[in-house]
């Protein structure tokens, strides 16, 4: 004998089964269930990100110093451009949920219109942050590294920063990049860097004005550590190594490299998902438009894409929260 799920009475159960349990699509379960599953991989790296940024707190890069570029726009700008970012990206999740009430009415002009905005906001978003990607890689300052690790900044005698290009005495002479394939294979070197450190030295010397910031945090004032003249002298000569331009993931200008591994994967793996939600978002804008699902009588694709895209926007929330506030 065939038994149905209306033989059972479990249909109109809300624990019940049948074809829409918890009065949900499996389509909308299922991508409920992708959410879940990938809110505990976001909040195992940011927590793991909280514990290393805790622990190194002394060292750590104030994000005031290190997030303060705006495109075409020349001068120290601190969290402008992320904070710009951030807007972009709640607001593309606004059109979203106005796409999604649209498609709820069968809207379709409505849905296109809603659809077209929010995929625009994603591409912003995407492109703002290459832009910063960029700006983090290259660096504007330059800073020395330390025999222990750590890095050494530059500032005036007023606490600005100041780039080592406007005080290092270029020397005229023929420098040759390390490679493995014309040398030993480890001392193979990435790039060479503007300035040699005697150049940088030399060029300290010569600006009285010029003092040394360390990545060490001032407990009293919240801010990095800056050594006087006869101390900054000392700090480079002894304990500098080598010049250090933008952040890879093995040095970086700003501080400890774990810095820029956190921040490279974090921001990249956050930025991997909008892309991929764009693209959603781009296949569902062109169904919108050839009449996809006004012939099936539903818009719940976009709907299911709009769970997809909120769930990105809050990721950013937090991530924006943890790396760049706290």
């Amino acid at each position: 004998m065939n038994t149905t799920v209306a033989d059972t009475g479990t249909d109109e159960k809300t624990w019940g089964g049948g074809k829409e349990p918890l009065k949900a699509s499996y389509g909308k379960l299922m991508m409920w269930f992708f959410i879940t599953s990938d809110a505990l991989t976001f909040t195992g790296f940011l927590a793991s990100y909280g514990f290393s940024r805790f622990k190194f707190a002394e060292i750590w890069p104030i994000a005031d110093d290190v997030f303060t570029h705006v495109p075409f726009i020349h001068g120290n700008y601190p969290m402008i451009f992320v904070a710009f970012m951030t807007f972009i990206l709640i607001m593309s999740s606004v059109t979203m949920v106005l796409a999604v009430d649209a498609g709820h009415k069968m809207d379709k002009a409505k849905t296109t219109i809603y659809m077209f905005l929010t995929v625009i906001g994603g591409f912003i978003f995407l492109s703002s942050q290459a832009y910063e990607w960029t700006t983090f890689i290259k660096g504007e300052y330059g800073a020395v590294g330390t025999h222990g690790g750590n890095i050494i900044h530059f500032v005036d005698t007023d606490g600005n920063r100041v780039a080592l290009k406007d005080f290092a005495i270029g020397e005229p002479k023929e420098r040759t990049q390390h490679l493995g394939k014309n040398g030993l294979w480890f001392t193979s070197e990435s790039s060479l860097p503007s300035y040699t450190f005697d150049e940088v030295v030399a060029g300290f010397e010569a600006n009285e004005n010029i003092l040394v910031k360390t990545t060490y945090t001032d407990k009293e004032t919240g801010h990095k550590t800056i050594l006087s003249r006869n101390e900054s002298l000392k700090e480079l000569k002894t304990k500098g190594k080598n010049v250090v331009e933008g952040a890879n993931l093995i040095q970086n200008e700003y501080g400890p490299p774990l810095f820029a591994n956190y921040f490279f994967f974090i921001t990249g793996f956050h930025g991997f998902h909008v892309s991929i939600g764009v693209l959603l978002n781009i296949i569902i804008f062109f169904n919108v438009i050839l009449g996809t699902y006004e012939r099936r009588g539903s818009y719940e694709m976009v709907e299911k894409v709009g769970l997809y895209w909120h769930f990105v926007d809050l990721v950013w929330v937090f991530v924006f929260t943890f790396f760049y506030l706290v």
